[in-house]
Parts: structure tokens; C-alpha cells; sequence
């Protein structure tokens, strides 16, 4: 088994290699996908191309049975301009290989993908599904949002019924522990209006102190329920404009709040509370990018826990947000090289998580 665990390892790495070679900045990950389609074709794997997103059904699929999707997704980020090397070249120095998007989440996408390869020929008592998407940085429309609605026809098994069958692990970098909450996101746009007039004389409505009593409350409004994984709700303002110049008295102030929520609260009630106590004009740019648990009675956690992890919650986004059902993240590598300069991956970590991702779903 441990030849078999190095070899695997081995050719996920070449893989993930070309995927380094390769741009694959959100939005423009059509030839990524190309290479990790003709990869799986010639592995004998059969991918339903959806736009730049790859999915993998196991041939069994029995829409009876509880299934586990592996996801992790193709895209990445921009370069940083600290990069003291080619983020596209891949390099390997000792254990590490260095590159852009292999912590974040290339690690865990090829990882993933051999997983799923070794399973599919294996007994099993669950269907397995393989998602590679693409957007994930973007929260995009072509991303897992435009999977989701396909998968009942592709499956031939109502959503409602995929969402109480479907577990999905997620392969962000996580260090092989399990994430088993996840923060949301949701950004407001809120307008304080005033009325303008000239400075020197005592004249208009100064929208900045109409903003004053809702700057207060954000700052200090204290959520009921806290997290025991990801802590309270947090509501930061984060931008300010008012005014066009010194001598008018603005008729209007503009803010820009950003609130990362915990799983006790959807955004839609969030937004309601907000509405409730503040006076400004207040629109949310979306609800989608919801805070996400899984139970920790779930068998799949029940077995990590048993395999020595320690669940934690997660601060950072994921495709996780957009998904209906059941989720956890688990995946090489560590979170704070996602995004960073001279990101790289250790290919002991590949290994090691190969290997888990099996011990886990056995």
C-alpha cells in the first residue's frame, strides 16, 4: 500500500505541476480545465464538462444511497507582485514544491481526484461524486452555482432529495483537520441622506452626523448567539465617502459594511436586524454566501475525530457557501499560504492527505 500511496502521489503531482504551468485566474480557466479533462479521459474517467467545471459520477450511482461529493476548485487567484519567483514555473526543493495555486487548492483538488480514482474500484455503500469547479474565487455564476441546478437531471434525483443525500468534503487547505463550520459573508451598502447648503452659514442637514448613531451601532451591536467554532458575528465598516468638498455640507454619506456570519444566523435575518436598528438606507449586495455546519454526531466526523483531528471552524470562504447540503473542509496545506507570495505545497502533504481522504471514507 505504501508503494501504491507514493506512486499516486507521484502522478498527482505531475499534474498538479501543469496545472502551475498553466493561468488560471477565476473567469479565465478554460485551459486548465482542457488539461484536467484529457488527464481524466485518458485515465478512462468520463467528466461532464460544464462550462470550465468538471464532474465525475461514480458509475454505480444509486439515487438511494447516501452519496460524498470531493470538491476543490481549478481557479486561482492573481499573482501578488512579491513573488520572488515565476508563480507559473513549478519548482521542487526538497519536499516542497513551489507555485501559484498549489496550496490553494490544488493540493486538495489532486488529492482529491486520485481518492476518487482508488474508491471507484473499490466496494463501497455510497455513490461518490468528483467535482472540479471553477470561480471559487469569485463566488461566480459559472461556478458551482451553475452545477448545482444541473445535478438533478444529470443524476435523475430531485434537488430536494440530493440535498439530505449528498455530504460534500471540500479540499481547501486545512492541514487534514476538519473544518466543520465555516463563516458567511455578506457586504451592505448603507446611505445616510442629509441635505446640502453652504458651510458658513448654519444651513442644510450634514449627512455625516445623520450617519454618526449607525456608525455607533455597528461598532458595538453584540449578536445573541455566539459559535462555539467560529465565535460571534462580526460587522466591520470598512469605507466611508461623504462630501465633495469643504465648503458644501453633504446631502448624503455612503458606507460599506462587511459582516462575516456564524451558523446561528442566515444573512436574510441579519439583514433584518440591521434594517430594524439603524435609520440609513441599507441594500445587501447578496444573501447567497451563506455560513455553513456540519453535526458533529455526522459519521464522517465521528470517524475523523476516531483518526485523531481536531474539528475547528473556519474564518475563510468557500464553495462550501453555496452548497444546500451537508459539508466540511479538509485538505493539504495550511490557510495562511492561500493568496501569498511564493505559495507552495509540501508533497509529504499530498501523500499524507491520499492516504487519510482514504482511511476517512472507508
Amino acid at each position: 500500500m505504501e508503494e501504491k500511496i507514493k506512486n499516486l502521489t507521484e502522478e498527482a503531482v505531475a499534474l498538479l505541476a501543469e496545472l502551475v504551468k498553466t493561468p488560471r485566474v477565476s473567469r479565465e480557466e478554460e485551459k486548465a480545465t482542457d488539461i484536467l479533462e484529457n488527464w481524466m479521459k485518458e485515465r478512462n474517467l468520463f467528466p461532464i464538462r460544464i462550462g470550465n467545471n468538471l464532474l465525475l459520477v461514480s458509475p454505480d450511482y444509486n439515487p438511494e444511497r447516501p452519496t460524498i461529493m470531493l470538491n476543490a476548485h481549478i481557479d486561482t487567484v492573481r499573482p501578488v507582485a512579491s513573488w520572488t519567483r515565476d508563480p507559473h514555473q513549478p519548482a521542487r526543493e526538497g519536499d516542497r514544491m513551489y507555485g501559484i495555486g498549489t496550496n490553494d487548492c490544488g493540493g486538495g483538488l489532486v488529492s482529491l481526484l486520485q481518492t476518487f480514482r482508488i474508491l471507484l474500484s473499490e466496494h463501497r455503500n455510497n455513490n461518490l461524486l468528483f467535482l472540479a469547479s471553477c470561480e471559487e474565487e469569485v463566488s461566480g455564476v459559472n461556478g458551482i452555482r451553475k452545477v448545482i441546478p444541473l445535478l438533478p437531471e444529470i443524476l435523475h434525483t430531485p434537488l430536494g432529495i440530493l440535498e439530505k443525500n449528498i455530504t460534500a468534503i471540500v479540499g481547501e487547505p486545512t492541514a487534514m483537520q476538519p473544518a466543520v463550520a465555516e463563516k458567511g459573508l455578506m457586504v451592505l451598502d448603507v446611505v445616510a441622506h442629509g441635505v446640502s447648503g453652504h458651510a458658513a452659514r448654519n444651513e442644510g442637514r450634514n449627512a455625516i452626523y445623520e450617519a454618526l448613531n449607525d456608525i455607533l451601532w455597528f461598532r458595538d451591536y453584540r449578536f445573541e448567539k455566539v459559535s462555539p467554532f467560529l465565535g460571534p458575528v462580526k460587522m466591520s465598516l470598512t469605507i466611508i465617502n461623504a462630501g465633495t468638498q469643504h465648503n458644501v455640507v453633504p446631502d448624503e454619506c455612503r458606507m460599506t459594511v462587511d459582516i462575516r456570519s456564524n451558523e446561528f444566523y442566515s444573512n436574510e435575518e441579519i439583514f433584518d436586524i440591521v434594517r430594524l436598528n439603524i435609520s440609513s438606507e441599507v441594500s445587501a449586495r447578496s444573501f447567497h454566501l451563506r455560513s455553513s455546519r456540519i453535526s458533529l454526531s455526522h459519521p464522517l466526523i465521528v470517524r475523523a475525530k476516531e483518526m485523531g483531528m481536531e474539528p475547528f471552524g473556519s474564518p475563510t470562504l468557500s464553495d462550501q457557501a453555496l452548497m444546500p447540503w451537508q459539508s466540511l473542509k479538509l485538505g493539504p496545506g495550511h490557510s495562511s499560504r492561500s493568496h501569498s507570495a511564493d505559495e507552495y505545497i509540501c508533497i509529504s502533504e499530498i501523500s499524507d492527505a491520499i492516504e487519510k481522504y482514504l482511511q476517512l471514507l472507508r
